[in-house]
């Protein structure tokens, strides 16, 4: 049976050019020149004793033998790519924990985390909502995703994404006290996910920094300063990340057309004997993968 199959790289120039329908694009598919594309696509009407293509004209077109080989030479190779990505797939299943800034965690992560299930449902996540860095010290935590300035030490860290910041309110609040201008923030109570230095970031660039502010409330993570403004609690900083979604569904207004790059950033970090993991390379693929798919939101 092998001596009737034609050689592989003829077969590769033809199914690359029937489908490009030129031998200029074949050859920068294959990363090989215009001469070799020619000479192979000829070793395979010699091999066959057929013609292929009809030549003449700007766009190549299959004779009736090449219009019946292109179908099953697309589906073999189509068949030889998926067999090989299953073949070098890393291992998928196991049990993964990581610690993840709770706000992304609760807004950005958990919406999502179906599409991970779904593509890989023989893993068991345990999610811990933290930003504390020590975690990068422990044994038990295999992965962390981190808002901060990306100096992890020794450790294997990568830039996932960077934001920027901007007030949101609730529409409930937003009715009842209108914030028309930026003046009108001393009416109403900041909230804080953090000890102050995002709001005054934000200020200082929209020129609101000599604007009184009233009265402010604390938290120990954006997520709770999230939380108390859907509850008509305050203005609170969001980011074109994790309130994209909340946004989208009405129950958070962005009252300003004014956004600040934030100071810092979210990092995946880890050991870097837990990234030679083939199961948190997974993890740390699909994070970045399912990022990038997505666009980025302009709320304005």
């Amino acid at each position: 049976m092998t001596n009737r199959l034609p050689p592989l790289n003829p077969l590769r120039a033809f199914e690359a050019t029937a489908r490009s329908g030129s031998v200029t694009a074949a050859a920068q598919e294959l990363n090989v020149t215009h001469g070799a594309i020619s000479h192979q696509i000829r070793a395979l009407e010699l091999f066959l004793d057929v013609t292929l293509f009809e030549r003449g004209g700007k766009r190549l077109r299959l004779t009736a033998q090449g219009a019946f080989l292109l179908p099953a030479v697309s589906h073999a190779f189509a068949e030889i790519a998926a067999a090989t990505t299953a073949v070098t797939r890393p291992a998928t299943s196991g049990r993964l924990k990581v610690a993840c800034v709770p706000a992304l965690l609760s807004l950005w992560m958990i919406p999502r985390l179906h599409l991970f299930t779904q593509q890989f449902p023989e893993i068991q996540l345990t999610l811990v909502p933290s930003n504390d860095p020590a975690n990068l010290q422990s044994r038990d935590i295999d992965l962390c995703l981190l808002y901060g300035d990306g100096k992890c030490g020794d450790h294997w860290s990568r830039l996932w994404s960077r934001l920027e910041l901007f007030p949101v309110i609730s529409p409930t609040l937003l009715n009842k006290q209108p914030l028309r201008s930026l003046r009108d923030l001393q009416n109403h109570t900041i909230l804080h996910g953090d000890d102050g230095r995002e709001w005054n970031t934000w200020s200082t660039a929209a020129e609101a920094k000599s604007v009184p502010r009233g009265r402010q409330h604390y938290f120990s993570d954006a997520r709770l300063a999230i939380e108390a403004a859907l509850h008509n609690q305050g203005v609170a900083l969001g980011d074109t990340l994790t309130v994209s979604n909340l946004i989208t569904r009405g129950e958070l207004i962005v009252p300003f057309d004014y956004t600040v790059p934030a100071n810092d950033a979210f990092f995946v970090t880890c050991r870097h004997e837990a990234r030679a993991a083939p199961i948190v390379r997974v993890f740390i693929d699909w994070l970045f993968s399912t990022l990038e798919a997505e666009a980025v939101p302009v709320f304005q």
